[in-house]
């Protein structure tokens, strides 16, 4: 054998030349690849993450009471909220009435189960409308850009200037006969520009992504990459924002009605009964106590679970 003018051995002429096949290496197993594993998306991730979180599961059952209590409040007491009997008004908790009268002489239970729907309903009526308007502005100003971009973003700072709660009150006392779908108009007539800015920040992150140049490159045209790509990929913080704003929109209702612009007396609901109860605050707290405790834990419950969905679906907290 000689040696070549690099320093190597030099291999000679017919010399045959041994290579162990690649199944008998470590590299085998290093490289290979799982393809009847499903691909993990950032809906799948998340949910892999929030299913063994209390913090999640938690909220979740809570809410989901919330949602029968209000679906179907007739399962959890045969009362009529608008039942008065003056002759029992003010009467502590007995078997006949679990949690006492009101001033007025009604169950202070039938009003506690039956103003559970009002409230939720407009919540979720109210967050369905932002999500709605807030993410479609969103997502054209921040994919198409230019001129659209320009004019829809100062239209959002316009409406982003004017307050929720007092913007509400001037609109309401200006209209008749208000009902869960007026009070829950007017808040997302105010509500709606602080996720028109979070989806235009998400989509400007998402359309620069590779699969969005290549979905381009491949001949969709920008309607259908929005759709179907930019979307789907910039939701995330949308629900986030979504979920905690529900709960946002449940106390708004509440401080509307507990002010006497909300939803009118002959509908239940929880912000009118923490009104009415103001009046034997200091000889019957306990009748504050029940619809205020309400309020608090559906909107605590809200909160909880948009910090565990923001926790799941922020990818940078994904990676850590």
């Amino acid at each position: 054998m000689s040696e070549n003018s690099t320093g190597g051995t030099a291999v000679r002429p017919g010399q045959e030349h041994f290579v162990a096949p690649l199944e008998e290496t470590p590299l085998a197993a290093v490289d290979a690849v799982d393809d009847s594993a499903p691909s993990g998306g950032l809906f799948s991730d998340a949910w892999k993450q929030l299913r063994k979180r209390p913090m999640f599961i938690v909220p979740c059952l809570i809410i989901l009471l919330i949602a029968v209590v209000s679906l179907f409040p007739s399962w959890f007491t045969s009362q009529d909220p608008r039942f008065v009997d003056l002759s029992v008004a003010l009467d502590p908790p007995s078997a006949e009435h679990p949690l006492g009268v009101t001033r007025a002489g009604t169950d202070v239970y039938a009003r506690l189960v039956h103003g559970a729907r009002a409230s939720v309903s407009v919540g979720l009526l109210t967050t369905a409308i932002v999500v709605l308007v807030g993410g479609v502005v969103g997502a054209l100003a921040g994919f198409f850009g230019g001129w659209l971009d320009a004019l829809l973003s100062r239209v959002v700072d316009i409406f982003f200037a004017l307050p929720l709660i007092l913007g509400a009150i001037v609109l309401l006392q200006t209209l008749n006969g208000r009902n869960v779908l007026t009070v829950a108009v007017t808040l997302a007539l105010f509500g709606w520009p602080q996720v028109a800015r979070i989806m235009r920040s998400s989509v400007l992150q998402v359309r620069s992504a590779e699969y969005v140049t290549a979905a381009k490159s491949l001949g969709l045209g920008r309607t259908g990459t929005l759709v179907r790509h930019v979307i789907p990929n910039a939701i995330g913080p949308v629900i986030v924002v979504a979920t905690i704003s529900l709960g946002t929109f449940i106390a708004a209702e509440a401080t509307l009605s507990f002010l006497g612009l909300g939803l009118p007396p002959n509908i239940v609901s929880w912000g009118g009964d923490i009104a009415q109860a103001q009046q034997v605050l200091r000889t019957d707290p306990w009748i504050l106590l029940w619809p205020g405790l309400g309020l608090s834990l559906t909107v605590l419950s809200f909160l909880m679970l948009g910090d565990a969905l923001r926790d799941a679906l922020d990818p940078k907290g994904r990676t850590r």
